[in-house]
Formats: structure tokens, C-alpha cells, sequence
């Protein structure tokens, strides 16, 4: 398979151990403002909005976002 027969591939990050959709949309949209930055991300990420936070007796209280979630950082790609 040559370069040109591969599909374009979303840009996605993993994140750290204690990120929220604020530290995500600062670390990685920084040029956005972040209110507008953490909606975007979350409707690009359904998949980890729609969970359940975190219990409020855990560490990670109130957190949707977890270390093994795969966090797009862009809008879907266009088929056009």
C-alpha cells in the first residue's frame, strides 16, 4: 500500500493522569478561547461526555475524562 492509498487519520491525544476538558482545551486548542474550546471537545467526544463523572467519593470526583480515553482534538473529518 502506497502513502497516497492511506486515509487521513483524526488528530487524538491520550490524556494525563489528572486532565479535565479544561486542561485539554488549554494544552491543546490554546489559541481558542477556552469556554468555546471545552464545548467543542466534549461534542467531538461523545463517546466520553455521555459517561457518567465520577463519584464524589473517588480521587477523580466529577471527572468524566480518563487516562485510557482517546480524546479527539478536532472536528470529524470531511468526506469532501
Amino acid at each position: 500500500m502506497s502513502v497516497s492509498e492511506l486515509s487521513p487519520v483524526r488528530k487524538s491525544i491520550l490524556p494525563t493522569g489528572d486532565d479535565t476538558w479544561a486542561t485539554i482545551a488549554r494544552r491543546e486548542l490554546a489559541d481558542r478561547p477556552e469556554d468555546k474550546t471545552v464545548s467543542d471537545l466534549q461534542s467531538w467526544n461523545l463517546h466520553v461526555f455521555m459517561r457518567a463523572p465520577a463519584p464524589e467519593t473517588s480521587p477523580r470526583a466529577g471527572n468524566q475524562v480518563l487516562p485510557s480515553d482517546v480524546i479527539f482534538v478536532e472536528p470529524p473529518l470531511s468526506d469532501a
